[in-house]
């Protein structure tokens, strides 16, 4: 009525209120009555919103990095904002521009910038690798860019979601990384099997070393058994000549009591030891050694003549004895 209007705006809207090249009223949430034809509304959205963005770079081995994410804003400045975009409305609140619209194209571009002069300097292997590490530094970058400052973004957050090679460099990656994991596998073999050997072989050397040792304690049993039968034959040796010597000392001592026992009568007639003898006083002994002594000078005898008496008493004699 009579061009007067009535504007409510919710509290994520920054409003500006020019008439006639002024500034009539501006802050978040206003709700005012305001005349049409001299009046230019301004309203610049404050929440947060999320930039969605893929886009492919290539790398310093000139392979292709696809790099999707997902880039959080909003506007802290409303003036700053509306001073390089137009988010004029009309009467029934539509942007009479779509200048509004630009303002994620050019922070995307602005990160695409920034994530190509980083990406660039990296092989593909590493850039795969870096993602937080990228994240990170090109979000500092994009807060500090001197167009964010101008525009009165403030960058929220910036989350890569991805990061991705050609199909056939990942099928390649893929096959290295297979080939490789394959190699750990078979050197994780490897060297279970060494170990395995390894401790096999120790104990083959622990149980060789237990039987040189047995045979050591066998062998030193021996000599020490071998030392003690030597000891035991010395011993015997020595025990053999002593006995050898006791008998010959004996052999000798009973040698000189017969030589003690014969030399008084050594060189006594044998005929007078004859009479001497416990049996010498026989008349058949004395008879004997008388035909003795005629047969031992029987060339100085003639003749003998022995009567038949002193035959028959010599027969009857050794009759009678016997």
């Amino acid at each position: 009525m009579f061009g007067l209007k009535y504007r409510k705006t919710s509290p994520a809207d920054y409003v500006l209120h020019y008439s006639n090249g002024k500034t009539v009223r501006e802050g978040a949430g206003l709700s005012f009555f305001y005349f049409v034809p001299s009046s230019t509304i301004v309203v610049v959205p404050q929440a947060s919103a999320n930039i969605p963005f893929v886009f492919n770079e290539p790398t310093s081995d000139f392979q292709t990095l696809t790099i999707q994410g997902q880039l959080t804003y909003r506007i802290a400045d409303a003036r700053k904002a509306a001073a390089m975009l137009d988010f004029t409305v009309d009467a029934r609140g539509r942007y009479v521009t779509d200048q509004f619209q630009k303002l994620p194209e050019r922070l995307v571009y602005c990160l695409q910038t920034l994530m190509r002069a980083e990406i660039q300097v990296l092989p593909l292997r590493d850039g795969l690798m870096r993602g937080e590490g990228l994240t990170t530094k090109v979000e500092e970058k994009l807060r500090a860019s001197g167009e964010v400052q101008q525009l009165g973004v403030e960058i929220l957050n910036l989350a890569v979601l991805s990061l991705r090679p050609t199909p056939e460099m990942a099928k390649a990656l893929e096959a290295e990384a297979r080939e490789a994991l394959n190699r750990g596998s078979d050197d994780a073999v490897y060297k279970r099997r060494n170990a395995a050997i390894e401790q096999e072989r120790h104990i083959k050397e622990n149980e060789l070393q237990t039987d040189l040792l047995v045979q050591d304690k066998q062998r030193e049993l021996h000599e020490r058994e071998l030392e003690a039968e030597i000891a035991l034959e010395k011993q015997r040796a020595l025990l053999t000549d002593q006995k050898v010597e006791n008998e010959r000392k004996e052999a000798e001592s009973r040698a000189y009591a017969l030589k003690a026992m014969i030399e008084p009568v050594q060189g006594l007639d044998w005929r007078l030891l004859t009479m001497l003898h416990p049996g010498g006083g026989d008349t058949r002994n004395t008879i004997a050694m008388a035909f003795q002594e005629l047969a031992a000078n029987a060339q100085k005898i003639g003749e003998v003549n022995v009567s038949p008496e002193l035959l028959r008493s010599l027969i009857g004699s050794g009759t009678a004895r016997g």
